[in-house]
């Protein structure tokens, strides 16, 4: 046998063990279909699988289940969701972060609504969508249509960089990666071997103290051979994030209405809705003083913030005033206090305003409905 050829066996019998266990305990997730339903002839659902995918980039598979199944039971189908108004998916999305992938997805349905066979099928035409990236696009092919793509996320990396030890810093390991784990993918079920690939990372060969005499393919770590497979994948150190500052203003009318604003669509943020702010800068001078409030008033400092982005860290000073009965300024609205849990503020704001109106932006009872 050629060194080729064992080479390509030990990979097949990886990829048979890692099924094997994926048969017997694979995670039971709202978007997932088992592999027992998947042999007995049922299908992955596209429009989950995307759904999901988007979802998932850079949050927790905890926080994404709520959003996923609230998603679900107000857009059904992919025609559903391009039906609906914008403002209503940024609502629905608040809370989940990182709202550009709220409004490609909005974009993305809106075309794939339009296709007479709806998501495409091969990752190159998937990657022409808005939002889909080459891993969710690898994701989407393999898992919804078993097309033998090479999927790889962070619990992909760190499966890969133990099994095959591989001690290049991981901003620099990425095609060493991907190639090892293309060499693994089977020609029958790369679906499942890309979720098993998943469920090993986040269950079995965890970041910490990762449970190697579990793990179905320990016979071919070459971490654990070698020494301490925690050590892997390398990682460069992160640099401190810059922080920035700014006042935040909570205007609060005689019924309990806050006033807000919607922040441009391009952008951070975008098309979210905010209580008025400052400029956010980096000067340790900057304005965080009442003067550039929205309006003249009784502004009294409520606390302050702290919110940290992906590339930087954020310090609010809240102020909070009563604006009698006066009209909203240009740009402005009042949102009535029954309906502030359903207006689409991210974390940073919800954190504003709760400083200032402890428990204004938690759902009520007497409120419309709003899961998430």
């Amino acid at each position: 046998m050629t060194r080729k050829s064992v080479q390509q066996t030990e990979e097949g019998n990886i990829a048979s063990r890692l099924l094997a266990w994926y048969d017997a305990n694979h995670r039971e997730l709202p978007w997932r279909r088992a592999p027992r339903d998947l042999a007995a002839g049922g299908r992955a659902d596209p429009y989950r699988v995307w759904l999901s995918e988007i979802m998932l980039q850079q949050t927790t598979v905890e926080a994404v289940k709520p959003y996923f199944r609230a998603f679900l039971e107000k857009w059904p189908n992919v025609k559903a969701l391009a039906a609906a108004e914008t403002e209503e998916v940024m609502k629905a999305w608040a809370g989940l972060g990182y709202y550009s992938r709220a409004r490609n997805l909005k974009a993305c349905a809106d075309i794939v609504a339009g296709l007479p066979e709806g998501f495409p099928g091969t990752e190159d035409e998937l990657r022409k969508l808005p939002g889909v990236g080459a891993y969710t696009a690898a994701a989407i092919a393999a898992i919804a249509f078993n097309r033998p793509a090479t999927v790889v996320d962070g619990n992909v990396e760190r499966v890969t960089a133990r099994l095959f030890e591989i001690r290049t810093p991981l901003a620099e390991a990425k095609a060493e990666i991907r190639a090892a784990v293309e060499g693994l993918v089977p020609a029958d079920r790369p679906g499942d071997f890309a979720q098993a690939m998943m469920d090993l990372g986040a269950t079995i060969c965890t970041p910490r103290r990762p449970r190697c005499m579990l793990c179905p393919v320990r016979e071919d770590c070459r971490a654990i051979l070698s020494g301490d497979p925690e050590l892997l994948p390398v990682r460069a150190e992160k640099a401190e994030k810059p922080r920035r500052r700014g006042a935040a203003f909570v205007a609060i009318r005689n019924d309990g209405a806050i006033l807000l604003r919607t922040r441009p669509d391009k952008g951070l943020l975008g098309g979210m809705s905010e209580v008025p702010t400052t400029g956010w800068t980096a000067r340790l001078d900057g304005d965080t003083s009442s003067e550039s409030a929205p309006f003249t008033a009784d502004w009294q400092h409520a606390g302050s913030i702290a919110h940290v982005f992906t590339h930087f860290a954020l310090e609010l000073d809240v102020y909070r005033a009563s604006a009698g009965d006066k009209a909203a300024p240009a740009g402005h609205r009042w949102s009535p206090a029954a309906e502030i849990s359903g207006e689409a503020l991210p974390t940073v704001m919800k954190k504003v305003i709760e400083a200032a109106i402890p428990g204004a932006t938690k759902a009520r009872r007497d409120s419309p409905a709003r899961h998430a």
